[in-house]
């Protein structure tokens, strides 16, 4: 049984005692009012009280007696009020019902829920047409007190937003693909309607309406959506795979257009991108074997990252997984938030704009844990022997650039100085200090060259990006090193 029926009972059951009264959070009536405006401030009332309110049907106006209501006539007002709800208040309220046995009698309990963006006010009104319950009764919100609940309200969350139109619960079910849900989240799949309902309620998938009605937030839709071109405003924000012939644009390109959503599709958005890059091709015991020229921990990581942090609020644009000859630029619209800085990115402490969907792709496993993504993309970069991860921010975007491998002859000085810098911070967080013989072998170098590793060193000691870990060291060859932060 829901929690709010038995808090429901228990405010009836008080109302209804020796001196019968209504309440703040209760009001009873023996069957609904024509007039759709009172209607409405009733609604505005509940859903502006914290907790929200009941209103119940099959009970005297006058003598507060049972009375009783007709399955049909419940019906009749739930479909009323739920139309009320969408059109009639804004932002739209949220009910559910009850219909259940009392002191013999069949009544209806309507549960108004309290609305997170107050003030909720008459709909084609202005914030001056609120309502609150004082008194145990509805009456019009001051000035006041309206900005009373505006202080109390939520900020919409972009995640939270509808993404559809009203759908039937089958209408739900056939274009979210809940089922991969399940099973990234190792759960048994519900068996009946109302469970999978309610369990895509508590993911904030969809929101429940009334009976029949549900809305796609665009949380669900981004994340289980059979086809993201079914919503009008996230078409744009389908992944876009191009694979370029050369180093650049001009030459031939293909494109590879993705449609489902981001937790669904992701795993399958993987695969497909290992097998159009190209690969390292080895002989080992007289045998050909392939493989992968970067390495998929990275590109996880990377990949998810675009998709969690992107600026939903840039439109036109989406994230795009660009393949060149000798890189990956994986790029999203949207800025770094104001408290990142690029050279800090790695082990940073954990912020996102969009908090449901970074949280749901943790839950989901498609990503690592909080602040360890960077981290675990540079370690496997330098494993493969990879050029340092590039970092670039325009006025609108950002990206990351994943470089083919290149020797430490052919990589630039900026490049030697970079992958120094981010060798560095690995080493930092590993309770280590970069020395002359880690970067070794971080550039998969020999002893022999140990003297070119240190002309780097002092590159990037002149250039700030890193520091001397023990100042008192008389031996070089033993010295450590740090980010310039630490």
């Amino acid at each position: 049984m829901k929690n709010w029926i038995i808090k429901a009972r228990a405010l009836l059951n008080q109302s209804l005692g020796a001196i019968p009264q209504e309440l703040n959070e209760l009001d009873w009536k023996e069957t609904l009012s024509p007039n759709n405006e009172k209607l409405c401030k009733h609604l505005s009332a509940f859903a502006n009280l914290p907790g929200g309110g009941f209103l119940v049907f099959g009970i005297d106006d006058v003598t507060a007696k049972t009375i009783g209501i007709s399955k049909t006539d419940a019906d009749s007002i739930i479909k009323k009020l739920s139309n009320l709800c969408r059109d009639g208040v804004n932002p739209l309220v949220i009910i559910d019902h009850h219909f259940e046995e009392f002191q013999e009698k069949n009544i209806l309990i309507i549960y108004v829920n309290e609305s997170a963006v107050k003030p909720v006010h008459l709909a084609h009104k202005t914030i001056e047409e609120s309502y609150i319950r004082s008194g145990s009764s509805t009456r019009k919100a001051s000035r006041q007190e309206i900005g009373g609940l505006m202080l109390n309200s939520k900020t919409p969350v972009f995640e939270e937003l509808h993404a559809s139109k009203l759908k039937t619960g089958l209408e739900i079910i056939t274009t979210l693909d809940y089922t991969t849900i399940y099973k990234l989240l190792n759960k048994p799949i519900h068996t009946s309607f109302n469970e999978i309902t309610t369990w895509l309620e508590e993911e904030k998938m969809i929101i429940k309406v009334d009976t029949d009605g549900f809305y796609i937030t665009n949380f669900g839709a981004l994340a289980a959506a059979q086809n993201l071109n079914d919503f009008d405003g996230l078409a744009r924000k389908t992944v876009r795979l191009i694979k370029y012939e050369g180093k650049n644009k001009i030459g031939e390109s293909k494109e590879f257009p993705g449609t489902k959503g981001y937790a669904i599709g992701f795993e399958g958005l993987i695969q497909f991108v290992k097998g159009i890059l190209p690969g390292s091709e080895i002989i080992k015991n007289a045998l050909r074997a392939e493989i992968a020229m970067y390495p998929e921990i990275a590109l996880r990581e990377l990949i998810a990252n675009a998709l969690i942090h992107q600026d939903f609020s840039i439109r036109g644009s989406g994230p795009m997984i660009e393949i060149f000859s000798d890189r990956i630029e994986i790029s999203n619209p949207g800025k770094l938030l104001p408290s990142k800085k690029i050279d800090r990115l790695i082990r940073t402490s954990p912020e996102s704009r969009n908090e449901i969907l970074a949280s749901a792709f943790r839950r989901y496993n498609i990503c690592e844990e909080r602040g360890s993504g960077f981290e675990k993309a540079i370690t496997a970069i330098e494993l493969y022997g990879l050029p340092p991860l590039k970092i670039r921010e325009t006025e609108n975007s950002f990206t990351v650039i994943l470089y083919s491998p290149k020797t430490f002859a052919e990589m630039t000085e900026q490049e030697r100085i970079e992958a120094a810098y981010q060798h560095s911070i690995i080493q930092y967080y590993s309770n280590n200090g970069m020395t002359n013989a880690t970067l070794r072998q971080r550039f998969k170098m020999n002893d022999k060259q140990a003297s070119q590793i240190s002309r780097l060193i002092n590159l990037a000691l002149e250039n700030g990006r890193i520091k001397v870990k023990d100042t008192e060291s008389d031996s070089k060859k033993f010295i450590s090193y740090l980010p310039y932060w630490a």
